[in-house]
C-alpha cells in the first residue's frame, strides 16, 4: 500500500471520528468506547499493513 493511500485513510478515519464526536449527541461513555474501538481497529490494521501482525484470516475463536 503506498504511503499516500495510508495517510489518506488515516486522515479520513480521523476526520470521521472527529465529526461523530462533535456533531452526533452521545453519552460520554459511549463516545469513549467508540474512540477506543476505532483506535484499536486502526492499530491492528496498521500492524497488518506493515506486516508486523500476520493475517488474521486463520484465527479461530473458541
Amino acid at each position: 500500500m503506498p504511503i499516500l493511500s495510508l495517510i489518506l485513510v488515516l486522515v479520513a478515519v480521523g476526520v470521521g471520528l472527529w465529526l461523530i464526536n462533535n456533531y452526533i449527541p452521545m453519552d460520554g461513555k459511549i463516545k469513549s468506547i467508540l474512540n477506543a474501538v476505532v483506535v484499536i481497529g486502526v492499530v491492528i490494521w496498521l500492524l497488518q499493513v506493515f506486516g508486523i501482525l500476520g493475517s488474521l484470516s486463520g484465527a479461530t475463536v473458541g
